[in-house]
């Protein structure tokens, strides 16, 4: 049960300890964290730790394409309101990294857990969560993640019979097919911008017919289920039909998403929506996305964007033209090598923004701006882009490694 904490078995506690020392080494030279290697270290010596470390704890996992991270941030915040937490809390989801934060939490009530998508079933069955938070399934990684539709079925069959509470956004047809082998399912009806990866039916395969908000397969009968909760403009309206102000200082829509995700999820441990979202206020960046930094002395903010769904949700909270954009891509292990999802994504909704492009593949992506007609200038490197961007903060739009090393670049 949740706070009764069992003493580890030696080997774990060598394994913990072992695992710690990797993690410092790494650190002291230079190489991050070291959560990912610590936790790989940890599981050489003690395969099972993981489990082990997860028995005192009501779990919480959350997965996603987008989302995961700041959704994580939220839900852990809201949870402090009855107890300790730990939590992987810079993004580290796969069974390494979550095994080395679970590490420092012993004295933790509630464990809530960032999972990668490929990962999601494995580690929910070593962890027994009480809940599992679903957001939603697009297209990402092309070289790594499996298509979609195969990835909502390989949740579906490992959550078949799931014990946990599933809080799963009703308006991704994908995220309900997973869904709806679990027992104890509460929807949320979170919203869905990027529907292209959602247009057949993950049941039959026939074309999914979508009046309004709705959405309902004509050959088989798949339908949206009936949401409980849902996100009505800055509201989140809870099953008794009470709607809950949303104060975030985490900017768009899909923030007011995440956050009707993380307050159902809440709610399933016992949070009042009330507290809950009051303090999800609290939250002001997630591992450095939405940060404003001053840097040389121009102000950047600094923006998270990995795939196509994600950079549509990006384009909708930048501040309008002339604002000068920055944008870098890479495409090293961490953001998949495959950048033919350049092409998926509308970059003729930054026309008017004066734009500068970095990163390992900015001639990918110059060659996609062409095509879509806009102006850009290639640059070497943040300081060219940062010293010919016209006047005004700039928004700098970034995929996963190139994020980091715009941080690493500003000291943020």
């Amino acid at each position: 049960m949740a706070g009764n904490s069992e003493p580890l078995s030696p080997r774990a506690k060598l394994a913990v300890t072992a695992g710690k020392a990797a993690a410092a080494v790494s650190r002291v030279a230079g190489k991050g964290s070291g959560s990912v290697i610590g936790g790989k270290v940890a599981l050489r010596f003690d395969p099972e730790l993981l489990a082990r470390l997860a028995r005192h704890l009501d779990v919480v996992l959350v997965s996603a394409t987008n989302g995961k991270t700041t959704t994580t941030r939220l839900l852990a915040e809201a949870l402090r309101a009855n107890g300790p937490v730990v939590s992987n809390a810079l993004g580290a989801n796969m069974p390494a990294g979550i095994t080395s934060a679970l590490a420092g939490g012993s004295d933790a009530r509630y464990g809530v857990i960032e999972v990668d998508e490929k990962y999601l079933a494995g580690v929910a069955r070593d962890v027994t969560p009480k809940a599992i938070a679903l957001l939603n399934l697009s297209r990402d990684q092309l070289d790594r993640a499996a298509e979609t539709r195969m990835l909502a079925e390989k949740w579906r069959e490992g959550l078949a019979g799931s014990e946990a509470i599933i809080i799963a956004n009703a308006d991704d047809p994908l995220i309900v097919w997973a869904a709806s082998s679990s027992p104890t399912v509460v929807w949320v009806a979170a919203g869905q911008s990027w529907k292209d990866d959602a247009w057949s039916c993950p049941s039959c395969g026939g074309v999914l017919q979508r009046p309004d908000d709705d959405w309902y397969c004509g050959e088989c009968g798949f339908r949206r289920p009936t949401p409980t909760w849902a996100l009505s403009g800055d509201h989140v309206v809870d099953p008794y039909g009470v709607a809950w102000p949303i104060h975030l200082q985490l900017p768009g829509r899909a923030n007011k998403s995440n956050a009707a995700v993380s307050t159902a999820a809440a709610a399933a441990f016992g949070v009042d929506p009330k507290v809950a979202l009051e303090r999800m206020y609290k939250v002001q960046a997630v591992a450095g996305r939405y940060d404003v930094v001053t840097w040389q002395q121009r102000e950047l903010r600094l923006l998270l964007a990995k795939n196509p769904a994600g950079w549509l949700e990006t384009f909708s909270l930048i501040d309008g033209p002339p604002t000068p954009v920055i944008l870098s891509v890479n495409a090293r292990g961490a953001d998949g090598t495959d950048t033919s999802w350049l092409w998926d994504v509308d970059y003729t909704r930054l026309a008017g923004h004066p734009i500068m492009v970095l990163g390992d593949r900015k001639l990918d992506l110059a060659v996609r701006l062409e095509v879509a007609g806009l102006e850009f200038r290639v640059c070497q490197g943040l300081e060219e882009a940062v010293r010919t961007a016209p006047p005004g903060r700039i928004e700098a739009i970034a995929n996963y490694t190139a994020f980091q090393d715009l941080r690493r670049k500003v000291g943020n």
